[in-house]
């Protein structure tokens, strides 16, 4: 099942929490709907800032937006001008008050979402794929992963049929439940057709019990980052790596 499942939902309730963190009630359908909205559009609207990650907590009156970034100066602008204009748009889709957290991610080498789409960008720059996942590969390994690995399906290099090819280096455990595996699905469209681009990024494993819900004033994902008050997280990941007794 390892093999075949969504790494991310395979461990959520184990070392991984939810995106969408709220009780819905008889609502429920029209916060999820909403939340789908608020994804769709900030993704669209921020393609530039490599997001990896939007989380939604909701009260009563109030809709809290973290967004994980590697470039958050392009969210905040000047004088956090954007941050502003973001909610005026945003609370068209939602009658609430919107906060936006924007959360630094210092290590965008380590996340799957930020290299998957890295990958695919490149591809369709007319950059030769091999050399785009080589350079991907080497650059998470130098960063401090214990393993990584890549697929990429559809028309390689305009070829006639579709084929696979996977590249990795190191361990991705996908049936150990305490490895903190990031997966991410990223699409190039090219002039033969879509290319598929799969990355799984092995962390390291997790001994100590983590808590699920999101915290992004401490350092929680990989090596930190900053919060949108300016203040600066120093820690990294809460975890053992494994040593190779050899």
């Amino acid at each position: 099942m390892g093999q075949k499942v969504n790494p991310i939902s395979n461990r959520l309730g184990i070392i991984r929490g939810w995106d969408s963190n709220w009780y819905g009630g008889n609502n429920y359908g029209d916060s999820l709907l909403e939340d789908s909205k608020i994804r769709k559009y900030l993704n669209a609207r921020l393609a530039k800032a490599s997001i990896s990650r939007i989380v939604i907590e909701r009260t009563l009156k109030l809709v809290t937006i973290t967004v994980c970034t590697a470039r958050p100066g392009i969210i905040i602008g000047k004088g956090g001008q954007e941050v502003d204009k973001l909610k005026e748009e945003l609370k068209k889709i939602t009658d609430k008050d919107i906060q936006i957290n924007i959360f630094e991610i210092k290590r965008p080498e380590l996340d799957a979402v930020i290299v998957a789409n890295n990958i695919a960008h490149q591809v369709e720059g007319k950059i030769a794929y091999r050399r785009a996942i080589k350079m991907a590969i080497a650059n998470t390994m130098r960063m401090g992963a214990e393993g990584i690995k890549v697929q990429i399906s559809g028309r390689l290099n305009g070829a006639e049929m579709a084929r696979s090819e996977m590249y990795k280096e190191g361990r991705t455990p996908l049936h150990t439940f305490r490895a903190d595996i990031d997966y991410c699905h990223a699409e190039a469209l090219t002039k033969v057709g879509l290319l598929g681009v799969k990355v799984w990024i092995c962390r390291g494993e997790v001994y100590i019990k983590r808590e699920l819900a999101p915290n992004f004033t401490q350092s929680k994902d990989n090596a930190g980052g900053r919060g949108n008050n300016g203040g600066n997280n120093s820690g990294g990941r809460n975890f053992k790596r494994k040593k190779n007794n050899r």
